[in-house]
């Protein structure tokens, strides 16, 4: 089959969006990259989509609302990517859409575990006339798993090595692990949310600059920075890095209230702009690491990179310092580009389900039991494999 992956991540740059073949089925899946492309959010798309990520923000009238608005902004987007690969949207076979996570609620401390992803799936069936598989994660939440890193069934199924333990680490706004053991072992796999990912150092930089540049690019402003020793102690220090897994974060614990906190403590410590990126660029190298040695069963030979941290610089050379002996390498020597890697996920995930099979790993997310994700909107031409 030919999927179209669409994925939007916490950090909201914009809609990533991976037209791959797929091919066999689990153990032997097998995938081919035919095109990838970001359509970016303009600044007042990205501002209306964080106005919904915090209860005294939001309105039932704004995410009703956005739901639709963003179905429109995933389907131009595929269609894009579909013109730019050459192709027609008859030539796709299926559609997969993340959505956007705009409130993730799980875990012991959860009164009632939920999560909610929006861009309404019944608008891009029909902009795109395509099959769509969206709402993946709330399949696994119900059977009791944190919903995440769903990811996680994606890289046991193309990344694992017959001889090689293996990190397989996302960093997007959130960071997350995929730890794959060497076959024939004892070890099995186990994947969670490592902590912050990019999301603090977008943060800080947007405060910096005045929201003119919302990433470090590069790495360079915190190649030009020192990183303050005491204060990355105090922050790793966050009782959610002190949490066993299964576990999940989002901006729920290190979104805008956590960084208006760590720009007062700057300003209150003297830390300049170059000097705060360079430490949040540290916090989040050194949370990887120490999730690592704490709740990893052995330590892995090889830390596998994606996601927008693996194109920061400065913050691959601080993985390599902290992960050693370890070999660290981006996913695009291993066939699956750093930036497409989640959208790819997700095409993946969208072809297991339409083949009525589990996208999830339950060691990993917590689930009671393997469960089928997603729910599936009907394009013109779906046709349902009626069973006797």
């Amino acid at each position: 089959m030919i999927v179209l992956g669409l994925m939007s991540g916490t950090s909201v740059d914009g809609v990533d969006a991976a037209i791959v073949e797929i091919t066999g089925a689990p153990p032997h899946l097998s995938h081919r990259l035919r095109h990838f492309a970001t359509i970016s959010f303009t600044p007042e798309q990205r501002q209306a989509i964080f106005r919904l990520f915090s209860p005294e923000t939001s309105r039932v009238d704004a995410i009703c609302a956005m739901n639709f608005r963003l179905g429109e902004w995933f389907a131009a987007a595929a269609l894009q990517a579909v013109a730019e690969a050459g192709l027609a949207p008859a030539d796709i076979d299926l559609i997969g859409s993340h959505g956007q996570t705009i409130y993730h609620q799980v875990g012991d401390d959860a009164e009632t575990p939920s999560t909610l992803q929006i861009g309404e799936a019944a608008v891009i069936a029909e902009r795109t006339g395509v099959t769509t598989v969206a709402d993946f994660r709330v399949a696994d939440v119900a059977a009791g798993g944190q919903g995440a890193p769903l990811v996680s069934y994606v890289d046991w199924l193309l990344l694992r090595h017959p001889q090689r333990h293996r990190a397989v680490q996302n960093i997007g706004g959130i960071g997350n692990v995929t730890f794959l053991p060497a076959e024939n072992t004892p070890h099995h796999p186990i994947s969670f949310d490592t902590g912050p990912g990019n999301m603090l150092i977008d943060a800080a930089v947007a405060h910096i600059i005045g929201g003119v540049q919302t990433y470090d690019k590069d790495g360079r402003l915190a190649e030009q920075g020192r990183v303050h020793e005491a204060w990355l102690a105090e922050l790793l220090a966050h009782p959610y890095l002190q949490k066993a897994p299964p576990k999940t974060a989002g901006r729920e614990q290190f979104g805008a209230e956590f960084a208006a906190m760590l720009w007062e403590q700057a300003q209150a410590r003297g830390v300049d702009g170059p000097d705060l990126v360079a430490t949040l660029t540290a916090f989040t190298a050194a949370s990887i690491a120490e999730a690592y040695r704490r709740f990893l069963p052995v330590f892995p030979d090889e830390v596998i990179v994606s996601g927008g941290g693996a194109l920061n610089p400065t913050l691959m050379a601080m993985l390599r310092q902290r992960l050693a002996p370890a070999r660290v390498l981006a996913s695009d020597a291993l066939g699956l580009p750093a930036d497409a890697k989640e959208a790819i996920a997700f095409a993946v995930l969208a072809y297991e389900t339409i083949h009525g099979r589990p996208g999830n790993l339950p060691p990993c997310t917590g689930a009671r039991h393997p469960a089928i994700l997603g729910k599936i909107t009907p394009g013109r031409t779906f046709e349902y494999p009626l069973r006797k």
